[in-house]
């Protein structure tokens, strides 16, 4: 069967200016770093805390269907056109200029305040061994300026140390869900054989603001938002494709492997940590940020189990380390396209002859310092708000991916096109992508749903502002370049 490898603009060098230098490791790697973090690692046990170990395990595997639909559909897109600016592009061309427009701007916000979230966050993680509160500007300076100066290295020296920190990750989920079975199973010192006892008491599923089954199905919705910020940074694959090598088939490979690795080890994880933990445990809420919080941890204190706690304070440190440093990296190359497609500054195209698109790296080296802003109760508030104005950014990202998709997909049956020769496709599609904009589209409108049990202004805009200024980007650039669908 003849393989089609489209030959159009989107392989013109001299339009995008950035050079191939990631291998299929990295890619592959990028994608594993930028999912698997901190919301694994700590943000599990709040999973089991809301919904029981039950009601998160049933969470995590429906929005696992709507992260495969989304890989699937931005692999397809990408695999055909590997460029710069990627999911926003493909919105602006498949769907409305004025779609990509406001896709760009929504998830360039979305991943410059992610990363203060996650250098803040690895500053917490060092409280595990140094609380003192005097200390805190100086590791957040240190940590700023390490992340910095990786992506002022260049996409090189980027993907490789994206690819140790994955294979940190890596091992680090794979020793705690082998650790947790073993404890589970009685092997731990204090030699208590757990088995299913915790899915009969306290329960398989929690309640969550209403007693009975109704609090029991809000349990899990609460969860479902929780489970689908986990699984994002999938498309990441997409982001990296114009500055990987043989990107076509590269892409198709990160695509099929990627995805069910990051499933297995979710599930797994959810499921393990379900096992060794009982829902009801104080410390799943502690809030202290740090390695004291994990499930994994607090079942091996339980154990008696000793050092282990500081292993993987460490690595999950790394965790949090590598999340800012991807971040930074996405952010600066979204920035990047919409530059190239006159939709931000042109300053911001600039690219030097190595590649690196520096006015973008530089400006979304300004992010990172707003972690300064944690130091100060009444800043902490102000950073807060920005913080969780950014997080439904990335459903408004998986919703503009396949809604660009089912685009894609009818322009290539009004062409009559066969996809099934392309380097990659999907034989799933148009339903996956269909599947994916209906539960997008509920997720966005149900994100803050508890807020109507206790209502809040704060809260109820914190919830749902992304929506109309989304929708003010859109129309904001449809009426002032008069653009068409």
């Amino acid at each position: 069967m003849q393989i089609i490898k489209p030959k159009h603009h989107f392989d013109e060098r001299d339009f995008d200016k950035v050079q191939r230098r990631l291998h299929q490791r990295h890619v592959q790697m990028i994608a594993i770093a930028g999912t698997i973090g901190t919301g694994l690692f700590l943000g599990s046990g709040r999973a089991i805390a809301r919904a029981g170990p039950v009601g998160a395990l049933l969470a995590y595997i429906f929005i696992g269907s709507i992260g495969y639909s989304t890989l699937c559909s931005v692999g397809e897109m990408t695999s055909f056109a590997p460029i710069s600016g990627t999911f926003p592009h493909f919105a602006a061309r498949w769907v409305d200029p004025a779609f990509g427009f406001a896709t760009g701007w929504n998830y360039f916000y979305t991943q410059a305040m992610s990363i203060p979230v996650e250098v803040s966050a690895a500053q917490i993680i060092i409280t595990f061994w140094d609380p003192n509160t005097k200390h805190f500007p100086a590791y957040l300076s240190v940590i700023c300026v390490l992340v910095i100066m990786i992506n002022l290295f260049g996409v090189r020296y980027f993907g490789e140390s994206e690819f140790v920190f994955s294979i940190i990750k890596l091992t680090l989920i794979t020793g705690l869900i082998l650790v947790g079975l073993v404890i589970d199973l009685g092997g731990g010192p204090d030699h208590d054989r757990r088995g299913f006892r915790f899915w009969k008491h306290p329960g398989a599923i929690n309640t969550y603001l209403e007693p009975g089954g109704l609090g029991r199905f809000l349990a899990i919705l609460g969860v479902l938002v929780q489970a689908a910020f986990s699984y994002q940074g999938m498309e990441l694959v997409a982001i990296a494709a114009s500055e990987t090598q043989n990107p076509r088939r590269n892409i198709k490979k990160a695509v099929q492997r990627v995805f069910f690795r990051i499933l297995i080890f979710y599930i797994l994880g959810i499921f393990i940590t379900g096992l060794i933990v009982p829902y009801d445990n104080p410390n799943l809420l502690s809030g202290t940020g740090n390695a004291a919080q994990s499930p994994y941890v607090i079942a091996i204190n339980i154990a008696g189990i000793k050092v282990l706690p500081h292993i993987i304070n460490a690595c999950v440190f790394t965790s949090a380390f590598s999340a800012g440093n991807s971040f930074l990296f996405t952010g600066s190359r979204i920035l990047y396209g919409l530059a190239l497609r006159g939709q931000a500054p042109a300053i911001f195209k600039y690219c030097t002859k190595a590649g690196l698109p520096l006015a973008a790296v530089l400006a979304t080296s300004a992010f990172p310092w707003l972690a300064f802003l944690t130091v100060s109760n009444g800043a902490n508030t102000v950073f807060n708000w920005f913080v969780n104005l950014s997080t439904v950014g990335g459903f408004f990202a998986w919703l503009a991916i396949n809604a660009s998709y089912i685009g894609f997909y009818r322009g290539l049956k009004a062409q009559k096109i066969d996809r099934t020769k392309f380097v990659y496709y999907s034989r799933f599609q148009p339903w996956l992508a269909i599947w994916g904009v209906f539960w997008l589209t509920i997720l966005i409108l149900i994100n803050g749903f508890d807020v109507f049990w206790a209502f809040t202004a704060s809260g109820f805009l914190t919830a749902y502002i992304n929506v109309p200024l989304v929708i003010a980007l859109y129309v904001g650039w449809k009426v002032i370049k008069k653009t068409k669908a």
